[in-house]
């Protein structure tokens, strides 16, 4: 990329506030819209519980110092980020609209916008944030989903929009850390839709894929086909919870049974487990005397229940929606609590289905410390927000306007200013 083009570039930069960690990555976006990263910074979360923000000024610290690592790397300041949504209060409707075409001239550019235009004219949130209004699938005269149906002739054109919501408190408290932290937001997604677009392939997106993104207080969920997500939800459990009950179970440290997980965790029983013995050391204890010999069994069978729970729990989301019985699904785990030994095998087992570990691929020439499960949310970021393609509202019923607050107009003007 020749200096020329690079000083024209974009910078955009996202912040992925998690339970365990907060991570900020700058990149900057070429007139090839290539992305290229040019700072991170993570650290441990504080003030953050389940993807919900407990504490304000605990959850701002843990930002800026994200952001304040990732702008000396990066040697540029940022103002405004595209935040992550997350915590298990997270909503997803279908609301189908359509209208009636004129039959002497084929589906143009205004029908589409007329279309979504009238699906999201009158939207009632009642007390929630909406997070994402995504036009998904057209049909014409109820036949099958077409992709783009621009230059057909048909008699009705229908489309089903996607909307995502979070309660409005629980956004709020978002917003307030990120605006606490002096940035601006300029644009947000649900995690699991963020992990989507960073760890499925194409292929997956269309034929039909869940994304499991599996994080410290939340595992979150986003099912996609014909290239589109079609549902989220979240729950509120995480890697923490093994870790909590492993810290309760051995009575060690939340930080020792931490390390434990990561050393010698395994999610299911192998027949070597019982001849294999740890270290534990006791709660306050830290000296060799008082350490505790366990068979590696013990451990395993701590978390075994634990992973068998979640997946059930994923399993029963997906019930409610009618989705658990989509044959030709398959599912992709993400997210740091993904890389437990053990845990790709469970999810199979429980969910019946085809499972792959993923990791975030989409983007090119990503630095080794960002290729990890544990940041295909930040990652996924970048890329919402160069795909953006939502349009929200003109009007949302039972909600108070806020000056200014209408996120997302602006990361399409901030990006249609430099393409």
């Amino acid at each position: 990329m020749g200096t020329h083009s690079f000083n024209r570039a974009t910078t955009i930069a996202a912040l992925d506030i998690g339970s365990s960690k907060v991570c900020c990555v700058i990149a900057k976006i070429g007139r090839d819209k290539r992305i290229n990263v040019v700072g991170y910074g993570c650290n441990a979360a504080k003030g953050i519980k389940n993807g919900v923000v407990t504490d304000i000024n605990q959850a701002t610290i843990s930002v800026g110092n994200a952001v304040d690592a990732a702008e000396q790397m990066a040697n540029e300041r940022i103002n405004r980020v595209i935040v992550n949504v997350s915590g298990d209060k997270i909503k997803s409707v279908i609301k189908t609209s359509t209208i009636a075409l004129s039959r002497n001239r084929p589906v143009n550019e205004g029908d589409l916008v007329k279309v979504v235009d009238k699906g999201i004219h009158k939207i009632n949130v009642e007390g929630c944030e909406l997070i994402h209004c995504l036009p998904t699938n057209y049909r014409l005269d109820s036949g099958e989903d077409i992709k783009d149906p621009r230059n057909i002739f048909g008699e009705n054109l229908s489309v089903d929009i996607l909307l995502g919501s979070v309660p409005d408190i629980q956004y709020r408290n978002v917003s307030n850390v990120v605006g606490n932290a002096t940035l601006e937001i300029a644009g947000k997604a649900f995690s699991s839709y963020a992990s989507g677009l960073a760890c499925l392939v194409d292929d997956e997106r269309e034929l039909g894929a869940t994304v499991i993104d599996m994080g410290g207080g939340t595992t979150s969920i986003a099912c996609f086909k014909h290239g589109f997500p079609f549902y989220f939800a979240s729950l509120p459990v995480g890697g923490n919870n093994v870790t909590n009950d492993i810290a309760y179970g051995l009575t060690t440290s939340f930080s020792h049974a931490e390390r434990l997980k990561v050393l010698h965790g395994c999610a299911f029983l192998s027949s070597q487990d019982n001849e294999e013995t740890i270290n534990v050391y006791p709660v306050g204890e830290e000296d060799d005397s008082c350490i505790k010999q366990i068979p590696r069994a013990e451990l395993i069978s701590i978390i075994t229940p634990r992973i068998e729970e979640t997946f059930e729990m994923v399993n029963r989301k997906l019930a409610e929606a009618g989705l658990q019985d989509i044959s030709s699904h398959r599912v992709v785990l993400t997210g740091g609590a993904s890389q437990l030994a053990g845990v790709r095998e469970i999810a199979s087992i429980v969910l019946d289905k085809q499972v792959r570990l993923g990791r975030p691929k989409n983007i090119l020439n990503l630095p080794d410390k960002l290729c990890g499960a544990s940041y295909s949310t930040c990652i996924g970021l970048l890329l919402f927000a160069l795909n953006y393609t939502e349009r929200k509202p003109g009007k949302v019923v039972n909600k108070p306007v806020r000056n200014g607050d209408s996120g997302l107009g602006k990361v399409f003007s901030w990006l249609k200013q430099n393409f």
